[in-house]
């Protein structure tokens, strides 16, 4: 493990003169092209709002199991709610970790068979029964995260010499969001997998972490720690942007270790992309940076698809067999 330590950004400036706002694009901008990975200070979000968070997490986790289930994954076609410990798979193989995804809170369609199967994805989250007030909480931090980002990905678009509403027309009917809480249990097993290398398939995504470590990330100079900076986000870009950049910006790979036994780490992850009937553009750099742009690296196991839904559909079924098994069993044999 090297000691480097990620960047810190501070987003603040972006709001403030023209020196003040160059300073944070030329920050951007190296540690979008070097690392992707960066942690995000002075966004005006409170401290007691993310530790109000991440106690939920910790109130979700401990109910009873019958009361978790009841709001299980396999319940939903829009791949919410509740996973138990190794009931996600990453490139394969088993996650220790269990989450609580929601994503917006939208009706869902009537799918007939000339529809594409991604618009399986729209539709309602569930909330436990035992926690009334997690619904407003996580949906009101859901919004406050997408407004974050979307004035991220204006600065990214500016970093790549575009305007800063490049991507505007892919949100203009609402960003496809995801959110998760997640507990990662202690293990005396050596290097235990919390969750494997694997790239983010969107434009952005913020990680909100407790006092532990281990989320890790894969640079040049091997992996590193991106411990809990206190007030900070991490960030990192995703597939979608360095689609968009034809491999400009850097979709990074990282993972999570478990830790040691005795020891539960709570997380909160926020994943913004297009909205899910968009095509990500490709953008028209100019020859400076057109020039160092090396092409998305895609898993040839893995292909990347520059129309949203049908990529974010795509990780999905991967991720969550016993989902695709109950919702989609036309499509597991083509994932």
């Amino acid at each position: 493990m090297t000691s480097l330590q990620l960047p810190v950004l501070d987003i603040s400036l972006l709001h403030g003169n023209a020196v003040s706002r160059q300073h944070f694009l030329q920050q951007l901008a190296v540690a979008a092209r070097d690392i992707g990975f960066f942690y995000l200070t002075g966004h005006g979000i409170s401290t007691g709002q993310q530790q109000q968070i991440l106690q939920l997490a910790r109130q979700f986790f401990a109910l009873p199991e019958p009361e978790k289930q009841a709001v299980s994954m396999v319940n939903s076609a829009h791949f919410r709610g509740y996973t138990q410990v190794g009931g996600e798979l990453t490139q394969g193989r088993v996650d220790q970790r269990e989450q609580f995804d929601i994503m917006r809170e939208q009706t869902a369609l009537a799918l007939n068979s000339a529809m594409p199967a991604w618009q399986g994805l729209v539709g309602p989250n569930q909330w436990p029964a035992a926690l009334p007030l997690m619904q407003t909480a996580l949906l009101q931090w859901q919004q406050q995260l997408s407004e974050l980002s979307v004035t991220l990905l204006s600065a990214f678009a500016q970093v790549l010499q575009q305007p800063a509403t490049a991507f505007a027309n892919t949100l203009q009917d609402g960003a496809y969001t995801h959110m998760k809480l997640i507990r990662y249990p202690g293990t005396s097993a050596v290097a235990q997998q919390g969750v494997g290398a694997h790239k983010d398939p969107g434009y952005l995504t913020l990680v909100l972490q407790d006092q532990h470590s281990g989320l890790e990330v894969l640079t040049d100079n091997g992996w590193v720690d991106a411990a809990p900076l206190a007030g900070a986000f991490v960030v990192n870009i995703g597939e979608l942007l360095e689609l968009a950049s034809n491999g400009y910006l850097k979709a990074t790979l990282h993972r999570v270790v478990s830790p040691p036994k005795g020891i539960e780490r709570f997380s909160c992850a926020f994943f913004m992309a297009a909205q899910l009937d968009a095509t990500v553009p490709l953008l028209n750099l100019p020859a400076e940076l057109a020039a160092q742009a090396k092409g998305p690296a895609s898993d040839p196991n893995n292909p990347l698809f520059y129309q949203v839904g049908e990529n974010v559909l795509k990780g999905r079924l991967r991720s969550h067999p016993d989902v695709a098994r109950k919702h989609y069993a036309a499509l597991t044999q083509v994932v």
